[in-house]
């Protein structure tokens, strides 16, 4: 590693702070303590961002603005349905609302999934209405000015570096982007480095999540197999200068079985021992 230089340097960090505490208060408290001003907003309270009031998000974004903590991205659920599930009703109009509170939170960018994938079905017969749903969400945030990310995650169409690689060579611009998450592709047999050569030139967006090929376990960056050192001196030589959003899934957080399909229970459930523990690694890889 280039000890010269705090890799990234010039990279705004942000988190998911529903992992250190279901309440926004003891979020805000620790987030302050550590020197964080930027969260990637999934949940506060125990409630999912997709599902805030006009009103409540009204509060949460009062209370963060009196913290001076601004908002990265929306952490949505958009698109971890089934791709059979009802989408041009229900889900179109989940993602409008989300897109609410991404004016509420003075955000451009919303984070958004291509759809999980029957384990009876083969992801190439899904492709077709994959796509034909990702093109009117795209459409839809265009509307709107939004910039949908993109993220890997096991189970969905878009899990492996060549279907995430076939979404963005489809629909890439502005309305529509790549979030890389180390962990994630680790988690269903994809080398990390390998799927960053292949998307590096669609990333707008970074989630810091390690994990271990032997086990799929989630660990604190830099101790797993997802080659951050490197990958994070690639994208410091090739100027990135976007969101490192540290997601540490180290402790069993409220709201963790309904965010992954089979979700590992773990051990450990202090979560704001677990943040720490998370941010000390990724500022250990930033050097």
């Amino acid at each position: 590693m280039n000890t010269q230089h705090k890799l990234l340097s010039s990279c705004p960090v942000s988190c998911f702070a529903d992992e250190i505490a279901e309440s926004l208060d003891r979020q805000i408290e620790v987030l302050s303590r550590l020197g964080i001003s930027y969260v990637e907003l999934r949940s506060a309270d125990g409630i999912n961002v997709s599902d805030f009031t006009m009103n409540f998000a009204k509060e949460v974004k009062k209370k963060l603005d009196q913290a001076n903590i601004r908002i990265s991205a929306i952490g949505s659920p958009i698109g971890k349905i089934g791709i059979n599930d009802d989408f041009v009703d229900a889900h179109l109009q989940k993602l409008s609302h989300t897109e609410q509170m991404a004016d509420i939170f003075e955000t451009p960018y919303i984070r958004m999934f291509s759809f999980y994938i029957p384990e009876n079905y083969a992801a190439a017969d899904c492709r077709s209405e994959v796509l034909f749903r990702t093109e009117a969400m795209i459409a839809e945030a265009a509307h709107n000015n939004i910039t949908l990310l993109h993220e890997n995650e096991k189970g969905i169409y878009g899990d492996n570096a060549s279907r995430c690689l076939d979404l963005m060579q489809q629909f890439a611009g502005k309305h529509f982007s790549c979030t890389f998450d180390f962990a994630n592709f680790i988690q269903c047999s994809q080398d990390p480095l390998e799927a960053y050569e292949m998307l590096s030139p669609y990333i707008s967006y970074v989630h810091v999540k390690d994990a271990l090929f032997a086990t799929r376990e989630v660990v604190p960056a830099g101790t797993g197999d997802g080659h951050l050192p490197e990958i994070f001196q690639k994208l410091d030589a090739s100027g990135y200068h976007g969101f490192l959003s540290l997601e540490p899934h180290l402790a069993n957080f409220s709201g963790l079985a309904a965010l992954e399909h089979n979700a590992a229970i773990r051990t450990e459930n202090n979560t704001e021992k677990a943040f720490c523990v998370a941010w000390e690694a990724f500022q250990k890889v930033l050097g």
